[in-house]
């Protein structure tokens, strides 16, 4: 995945240079964070390694995340956000299935950029039970996001509508299987072609609505 995030350029130099100086801040921590994470694994690493690899101070740290553990869930948060930002950006007429298998890739995608990273940040989040659990809980929250675009896209009541919901369930466990047979497979499947197959499975049920 790719483990550095570029803030957008502003209209007020002064602003644009205080957040981008913040979010280079966050990269480095978010990327020293998840390197050792996944060499040494999650009990290994402590917030002092961390700090020292960033080149940053243990307040710093605490500035910007309250633990190492919600290093990996902002990690999790960008990729639930590449997935509905996607869906939203698709076109209005484009067939459920296809839609949905745009978003899907979109994460799938970073991971085939940055293969060997990826990987090692996939594996330590499916293979550490906290961490599972987070982004077990992250999964649900994009399956409402997602539910909710869909509703909108389609002109359904996603409180009454059984599509939208169900729609939205079968693509994060399609995303979710993809991870995990990659991740099983050590990075040998590729995780597009995955992708695709998962979705020939499922998309004469999302595109029956």
């Amino acid at each position: 995945m790719a483990l550095r995030y570029h803030a957008g350029v502003s209209s007020r130099p002064e602003v644009t240079m205080a957040e981008r100086k913040r979010r280079l801040v966050s990269d480095e921590l978010t990327e020293a964070a998840l390197q050792l994470l996944a060499g040494k694994g999650f009990d290994a690493v402590t917030v002092d390694e961390i700090v020292a690899a960033a080149g940053v101070s243990k307040r710093t740290f605490f500035r910007y995340f309250a633990s190492k553990e919600d290093v990996v869930v902002q990690f999790l948060a960008d990729l639930g956000a590449g997935i509905r930002d996607e869906l939203a950006a698709r076109p209005a007429d484009e067939p459920p299935s296809v839609a949905l298998r745009h978003a899907v890739l979109v994460p799938v995608a970073a991971c085939g950029e940055q293969s060997d990273r990826a990987l090692a940040v996939v594996q330590l989040i499916l293979r550490t039970p906290a961490l599972h659990a987070r982004f077990l809980e992250r999964q649900a929250q994009w399956r409402e996001e997602l539910t909710a675009e869909l509703a909108h896209r389609l002109g359904l009541d996603a409180d009454t509508d059984l599509y939208p919901r169900l729609a939205a369930g079968m693509a994060v466990t399609a995303f979710d299987a993809v991870l995990h047979r990659w991740s099983d497979s050590d990075g040998a499947d590729d995780a597009r072609a995955l992708t695709d197959r998962a979705f020939a499975v499922i998309a004469p049920a999302l595109d029956a609505v």
